[in-house]
């Protein structure tokens, strides 16, 4: 089962996440997200249980747990499903078609579609 554990505080490591899951079974994986260019922690992360059982009682033990001094959450995560289609290659509107108007597959311009490049 994978959990979601959120408002870590910024000084948590994966191995005091380990820590922390690991009284209550066997850990798959510990992941803190971090910011890709500070490195930094966000202050939150997923860890994976392999045992619901086990996964369960993490959760309902350490949800409102204070860690760090902060009241952690602690949930089953939920994977997220993607409302829109994937974008197209080349942008939103499908890259670049020279001509905008209305019948180019591009965005329409508000000058009839007539695109004049500014030199």
């Amino acid at each position: 089962m994978n959990i979601f554990v959120g408002n870590l505080n910024y000084s948590i490591t994966e191995e005091d996440l380990k820590e922390i899951f690991g009284e209550y079974g066997e850990l798959t994986s510990v992941k803190l997200i971090t910011d890709k260019f500070t490195g930094k922690s966000k202050g939150y992360g997923f860890v994976e249980m392999p045992n619901a059982d086990e996964a369960r009682k993490a959760i309902d033990e350490l949800n409102g747990a204070e860690a760090e001094g902060r009241t952690i959450v602690v949930n089953e995560s939920v994977e997220r499903k993607r409302d829109t289609p994937p974008r197209k290659p080349g942008g939103s509107y499908g890259g670049f078609k020279g001509n905008r108007g209305p019948n180019s597959g591009g965005h329409p311009r508000r000058d009839g579609g007539n695109f004049k490049p500014r030199y």
